[in-house]
């Protein structure tokens, strides 16, 4: 009776450690896939921000061509290297970012966005500016970045909506909860008109 009474707990025994060990498993599993997923939304926000860089780089070039052909345009230009300066300003922690950081971040990007377009309507009376070299191929390279950026900001939202869906559901949601680090990340919200082609020149 007695050696039932052992077998009996020790099956009981490795049936409760099987049980431990296959939750532990589970756990270690779900906490990998969003350490990865983590660090694909990290890297795909790193691609964006790289690009964006690469919009605010073209500015100063920008600059000094619409001051040699338009110098009486001196608020609107200054208008745009304000808000490049700000844009540049603004980043996000892609380890902690929040809806709030987004929303900052993609409204200094449409302020330059916005000044920038103002720029190129007052160029269009300028036609020995739209046939300087620097600046057409400053609009080839402006053109080329902004194709850049929507691939990357979809690229970016694609892995967002993967790690989401890990992160609230189970078991990710009780991971979270260890582990503020793998709360859900926010999107890139598109602008409006964001899915047509640039319309920042006019072709001759």
């Amino acid at each position: 009776m007695n050696n039932k009474g052992c077998f009996g707990i020790g099956t009981i025994g490795l049936v409760i450690l099987l049980i431990v060990a296959a939750i532990g498993i589970w756990a270690f599993s779900a906490y990998n896939g969003l350490v990865a997923g983590n660090n694909e939304v990290q890297k795909k926000w790193a691609n964006v921000e790289s690009v964006y860089q690469k919009r605010a780089n073209l500015i100063p070039n920008l600059a000094n061509t619409v001051k040699a052909y338009a110098k009486h345009e001196q608020e609107t230009l200054t208008k745009v290297i304000e808000a490049r300066a700000n844009a540049t300003s603004v980043k996000i922690d892609p380890t902690n970012m929040t809806e709030a950081d987004m929303a900052k971040f993609q409204a200094a990007q449409g302020e330059l966005s916005g000044a920038l377009s103002k720029l190129m309507m007052v160029v269009e009376s300028y036609p020995n500016l739209k046939a300087d070299q620097q600046f057409i191929d400053f609009q080839r390279e402006y053109t080329a970045v902004e194709n850049s950026l929507r691939t990357e900001t979809v690229n970016y939202n694609d892995s967002v909506e993967k790690f989401n869906n890990s992160a609230q559901q189970l078991p990710g949601s009780l991971l979270v909860a260890f582990f503020p680090k793998f709360a859900a990340k926010p999107v890139f919200k598109a602008e409006a008109g964001a899915q047509k082609a640039p319309e920042v020149f006019k072709e001759e």
